[in-house]
């Protein structure tokens, strides 16, 4: 028994081309990715930014954390990543301390790494 054919079935590449072909959105697409592509290189340079204020090489970190230096490159590169891993990098670059600090409604709230590690690693 065969299902008859869905003929209402609208190819996502197909929709998004037709949406795209808009100028205006399609620029306004490519500003976004643009934008995104620059937060994701700020926040690499960011974090070997504070290997480097450490004078640390991607080895010597990669020695500290027992890993291999590929690792600590793609720790680096990466988008994402767990609160307790960010906190073994930035002390294998030789921070005293690690922290997070959010402002909600006002009020000021810094969260300890090194404690939320201890807490839940």
């Amino acid at each position: 028994m065969t299902e008859p054919e869905n003929t209402t079935f609208v190819r996502g590449n197909e929709h998004l081309d037709r949406l795209l072909s808009d100028p205006q959105l399609a620029a306004e697409v490519a500003q976004a990715h643009e934008a995104a592509e620059e937060m994701d290189r700020a926040y690499a340079m960011n974090l070997a930014m504070i290997r480097k204020a450490g004078q640390m090489t991607q080895v010597e970190v990669a020695r500290k954390l027992g890993v291999g230096q590929g690792v600590v490159s793609r720790l680096e590169n990466r988008n994402d990543m767990l609160l307790s891993t960010l906190h073994d990098y930035l002390m294998a670059t030789g921070a005293d301390s690690a922290s997070i600090v959010v402002t909600v409604h006002g009020a000021r709230i810094e969260l300890d790494l090194g404690q939320l590690r201890h807490t839940h690693g």
